[in-house]
């Protein structure tokens, strides 16, 4: 076997001990989410609407941790590269503290404010008042499990930087699997009722910080704030944070577009649509390895390593998004059944299907490179990129697709723009080498 095939192999298993870790990490709170549902579903309408509303405004302070994850894997993987394991980890204890805050702002927060928050989300039903105020409960307890969440989000970032994917499978996987054994005890058997659901998700939630929060300690570290780190790391997570915002305005923009094409094209849209981020979770394992090693081989000084690596993710992506494109070409006529029995909109679900398919091996690739330049402190590109493409791209055609009734095919016209805009700008960016800056920290 030549150098090239066992030096090929090698970078095939890294990435897998990687990103195979990490895909299970990702799917953890989404099954759990489906089973709290349900098991809340069962008490009712009412407690089940107040689950979707308190839900929401959770599952926005998880995507916080998310943003925080992505930001810090970059850091400490570049601190790790550079041989200095001890810095790598110092990122992890400030990216801690930071979560830390922001989950008791969160925590103190809802306690104050969960009662008008919930009834702002749960509109005007005829069971409005009945969905609120079980939402705010809900929401009162739970909350107290975001200090958790987000010290487990940053614990997450900062051992991928460190390239230890063993311990957050552990952190999150086994909190997980005793809040779903303890959702249903203390709904039903304790007699809690929706107020179980919420106890058993802030326990679930402060044991996965906790566990992360002992990692940092037996790392035998200084954990004292340090103030200026924290604020380099906020202008990081800052980026990611309005590159983020892109993206929500973007499909919430889609989904009210869709609404006034009646409600078989927004029931097919959202069918479409949960699928879009079903594969995007799949496909984030991909990015999160990529994260964690073009930052430590941008840290030990390697730009060659890294500009390889980023083409050997770039063709992984694509690998996958193709093999994505032919499940979903197979399943073009049996998915859409699973989810509506209304024959209008499986209709409807067709004509955004060829451009769902068509999507995927583009998507692949912009993802995987998404991974690259975040590993790679590139966050700024990242930022310009998705406002431009948002801004340029995908709103002024779907609100075209609107004013030309153009109908759903219109809208996934438009998503699509919106990846091709993002994959164009992206190779021109890994073909320029400009992101691929080297040392411990870019500055």
């Amino acid at each position: 076997m030549s150098q090239t095939s066992v030096t090929d192999a090698a970078t095939a298993r890294r990435i897998a001990a990687l990103a195979l870790p990490a895909l299970v990490v990702l799917a953890a709170e989404p099954l759990y989410v489906l089973v709290d549902t349900a098991v809340v579903g069962h008490l009712g309408r009412v407690p089940l609407a107040a689950l979707a509303v308190g839900g929401t405004v959770m599952t926005l302070t998880a995507w916080l941790g998310t943003v925080l994850a992505y930001g810090i894997t970059g850091r400490a993987a570049r601190r790790y590269g550079s041989g200095d394991r001890a810095a790598a980890v110092a990122e992890g204890v400030q990216a801690s503290w930071l979560a830390l805050a922001v989950g008791l702002l969160v925590a103190v927060g809802m306690q104050l404010g969960g009662g008008a928050l919930a009834r702002t989300l749960a509109g005007g039903g005829g069971d409005v008042a009945d969905v609120a105020g079980a939402a705010a409960q809900w929401l009162r307890i739970a909350a107290l499990g975001a200090p958790g969440l987000l010290v487990a989000a940053a614990g997450n970032g900062w051992l991928r930087g460190i390239q230890d994917t063993r311990r957050p499978l552990l952190f999150v996987l086994a909190p997980n699997l005793l809040s779903a054994l303890l959702c249903p005890l203390l709904v039903y058997p304790a007699g809690l009722g929706l107020a179980g659901s919420a106890v058993a998700n802030a326990a679930a939630q402060t044991l996965s910080g906790g566990l992360f929060a002992a990692a940092l300690v037996r790392e035998r570290v200084s954990l004292r704030p340090r103030p200026e780190l924290i604020r380099q790391q906020l202008v990081l997570s800052r980026d990611l944070l309005v590159r983020g915002l892109a993206f929500q305005a973007s499909f919430l923009s889609a989904t009210a577009v869709a609404a006034r094409f009646g409600a078989a094209a927004v029931g097919a849209h959202q069918i479409a649509l949960q699928l879009w981020f079903f594969t995007a979770l799949l496909l984030d394992a991909l990015a999160i390895a990529a994260q964690s090693l073009i930052g430590a081989a941008l840290g030990a000084g390697d730009a060659a390593g890294a500009r390889a690596l980023a083409r050997r993710f770039a063709l992984l992506g694509a690998v996958c998004g193709v093999a994505f494109a032919v499940l979903i070409a197979a399943g073009a006529g049996v998915v859409p059944g699973w989810f509506s029995s209304d024959p209008q909109v499986r209709d409807q679900a067709m004509v955004a299907w060829p451009w769902f398919v068509a999507m995927q091996p583009l998507a692949g690739v912009v993802f995987a490179l998404d991974g690259v330049l975040i590993g790679a402190g590139d966050t700024r590109y990242l930022r310009n990129l998705t406002i431009v493409a948002a801004l340029g791209g995908f709103l002024p055609a779907i609100w075209l697709a609107y004013g030309l009734d153009l109908g759903l095919g219109g809208i996934w016209a438009g998503l699509t723009l919106f990846v091709v805009i993002r994959l164009a700008a992206l190779l021109l960016r890994l073909r320029s080498g400009g992101w691929a800056v080297v040392g411990a920290v870019r500055s």
